[in-house]
């Protein structure tokens, strides 16, 4: 006979009415500001390559879902009642992962290196780890390393929008970050914080420019509980901070100052620091639980995008997420959290001392009833 009344299941043990599909509903939804305005600044281009990022990362998980579930066994008989699990258990993961991949990717990429990175993504780091909350490291991070590896992935447009830019000139080069970094044989433009802010004539990626559209997803995941309000705040900061200060270093050569802090804003407003910051470090899956973990988890990462973009020149987000990611198990195992429900003991209170208090330990009292120590001769 079978034991029904234990039931044995992953973590986390919580009963809420917030799912994963829910969840992710609310992550879309943060997403699509910064998706119009790609779509705006750089045009059809950018359509394109959003749809295709989509429409491949669902496909690529319906496929594999449909032959790990052996629908096309016995002449596809099963078919039917394989595609109706996949549509009960799709959770728009993959979905967020398409839609993620396309806006860290710039515009000049092919149709079909997006067609293979999102292939990438959801088939070799979702799906072949077992599925949603079992990848190691975030799938959207890996394939855009991927593709940048893979496709040589270098060059950058600005959007041209006139009437928005306060700066004249729109160029285009491998990265943005270059004049943060000025050299004698690197002559650089220098970009107003404002440009920078808006995305306007600003080279880079189809989601990262326009940071009012990933301020406007931020405010929007930390209302709706998605995101902890602090964790990209005290990412920005820090990384702030570092890269300023990795910064002056540059420009001792170059008759600059030492910790500029002019430089604070363009290093944040620069590259996809905020993108990553919002919707890719807080990942659930591939970020650390605890608070404590979380704290060293985040202010490593800072330091580390800082030092590598200041050594490497490029924009290094998504190297320093798969590299975070898988230092997170071992982050979980040192940084112990509290036990749901645990209360620590309190001490007992020492008791005070007094002079009555320690007679009465030191006089031992005398019993009555007790008979007499027999003296030296026995009477």
């Amino acid at each position: 006979m079978t034991d029904n009344s234990v039931v044995v299941s992953t973590p986390p043990h919580v009963k809420s009415r917030r799912t994963t599909r829910s969840v992710m509903l609310d992550v879309i939804i943060a997403l699509l500001p910064c998706a119009i305005a790609g779509i705006v600044f750089f045009g059809w281009r950018a359509f394109v390559i959003e749809a295709v990022a989509v429409l491949a990362c669902v496909a690529t998980e319906f496929v594999y879902f449909f032959i790990l579930n052996k629908g096309f066994a016995k002449k596809c008989k099963d078919a039917g009642a394989v595609c109706k699990r996949w549509l009960k258990q799709f959770d728009f993961t993959s979905i967020v992962t398409g839609l993620i991949l396309a806006l860290i990717l710039p515009s000049t990429v092919a149709w079909y290196e997006v067609l293979i990175g999102s292939m990438f993504a959801i088939a070799i780091v979702k799906m072949l780890f077992g599925g949603t909350g079992k990848n190691l490291v975030n799938p959207a991070s890996a394939a855009r390393v991927f593709m940048a590896i893979s496709f040589a992935i270098s060059t950058y447009v600005a959007a041209n929008i006139p009437a928005l830019r306060f700066e004249s000139g729109i160029f285009t080069d491998a990265t943005n970050l270059a004049w943060l970094f000025p050299s004698e044989g690197n002559p650089t433009t220098k970009i107003s914080v404002l440009d920078l802010f808006l995305g306007t004539g600003v080279a880079g990626c189809i989601g990262e420019t326009c940071k009012v559209t990933i301020l406007i997803g931020y405010i929007y995941l930390s209302v709706r509980n998605v995101i902890k309000w602090w964790q990209p705040l005290m990412f920005i900061a820090i990384f702030g901070f570092a890269a300023v200060f990795f910064s002056g270093f540059g420009f001792i050569a170059t008759g600059g100052y030492i910790f500029d802090m002019e430089l604070f804003l363009p290093h944040i407003f620069s590259g996809g620091v905020l993108f990553g910051a919002v919707f890719m470090f807080p990942d659930y899956v591939t970020s650390p639980k605890g608070v404590y973990g979380q704290i060293f988890y985040y202010a490593v990462a800072a330091i580390l995008v800082a030092a590598l973009r200041y050594l490497t020149k490029l924009e290094v987000t998504s190297f320093v997420i798969i590299l975070m990611n898988l230092f997170v198990p071992l982050i979980d195992k040192y940084f112990i959290r509290r036990p749901y429900g645990y209360v620590k003991a309190k001490k007992p209170k020492a008791e005070k001392i007094t002079p009555e208090s320690a007679a009465e330990n030191l006089i031992e009292p005398v019993d009555a009833n007790a008979s007499a120590a027999p003296d030296k001769e026995g009477k």
